[in-house]
């Protein structure tokens, strides 16, 4: 197989099949008592079943990269706990997201929103469980005390004021704004990126990375996560509602500032590009372990949805 196929086939055969099972796994401890099955439900409803899982899939490939072979049993368990934290936080970020009082959103991954599904008290509920569910996972992680710490700070930092939801404040705060290039950049490096640089880097700190491989994939995350944003603004003015899977043209329709506003549609795709290719740059050190995360940043910068 090429390499190309030897990634779709990883993708495919691993990482969305085992991020589906252990998503299932933490979602069904938590449902004791019948009187939150409705609960539970919503949360199910929030996590299974959809998404591209491109977040595990980062925090699995840059464990790869101190573990290049056949990783140890622990450490695959604890990327995975890893990787499922992360998707737990970012299914909790669109659940809210999609509230009437954020983006007021009616489809998401090609369903019905948690707020339209299950109303809109139960779907701030749900999110706020499925944040406190993340860090429970990653506390259950079988690594070093130290590690545990360290993987927990890094995911807090990207879910709080100065990760994503700092990027949602500004967010908000932009509609029918004229907000500069530097503004626009943070924004989405708080709303997108961190959580997108979080996941490398719980993958590299789940199993020891050293120092210099570190550096680089934080130097990498960093260019992909905002990469990952510019692309996100480019499908929104570009692809219809049923290639994305949620509503189309809605940054335009609620005049938010994008790049796509700010630069313009091919300025926008070239910065998308400008920073792929810096990404690729920050890995080159790191050879073939590397692999995964270089066929990730194209999958990024090419999708489609």
């Amino acid at each position: 197989m090429s390499q190309e196929q030897c990634f779709a086939h990883w993708l495919s055969s691993y990482v969305v099949p085992t991020l589906e099972s252990a998503l299932e796994q933490v979602l069904m401890v938590a449902d004791e008592s019948p009187h939150l099955a409705g609960l539970h439900e919503a949360m199910r409803y929030a996590c299974l079943g959809g998404g591209k899982r491109i977040r595990a899939a980062l925090v699995l490939a840059a464990g790869e990269v101190a573990h290049p072979s056949e990783q140890v049993e622990q450490s695959k368990k604890a990327l995975v706990a890893a990787a499922t934290a992360v998707e737990l936080i970012h299914a909790y970020s669109l659940v809210h997201d999609d509230m009437p009082c954020m983006d007021d959103d009616k489809l998401r991954r090609g369903k019905a929103t948690v707020h339209v599904e299950f109303g809109e008290a139960n779907a701030l509920l749900v999110g706020d469980a499925l944040q406190a569910l993340a860090f429970e996972t990653l506390a259950h992680m079988q690594v070093a005390p130290a590690l545990v710490v360290k993987a927990m700070q890094q995911l807090a930092i990207a879910s709080g004021s100065r990760g994503m939801v700092g990027g949602q404040y500004m967010d908000l705060a932009s509609v029918d704004q004229k907000i500069s290039k530097s503004q626009l950049k943070l924004m989405h490096q708080l709303k997108t990126g961190e959580l997108i640089k979080a996941s490398v880097l719980l993958g590299s700190i789940t199993v020891a990375t050293n120092y210099e491989d570190h550096s680089a994939l934080k130097k990498y995350a960093e260019k992909l996560g905002l990469a990952y944003q510019v692309v996100d603004d480019v499908l929104d003015a570009t692809m219809d509602t049923d290639a994305l899977g949620k509503t189309a043209g809605k940054d335009e329709l609620d005049n938010k500032p994008t790049y796509v506003s700010i630069l313009g549609l091919e300025e926008a795709k070239q910065y998308a590009e400008l920073l792929h290719n810096d990404a690729l740059k920050a890995i080159k050190p790191l050879g073939p372990r590397a692999d995964k995360l270089r066929t990730l940043a194209e999958l990024i910068i090419c999708r489609q949805s």
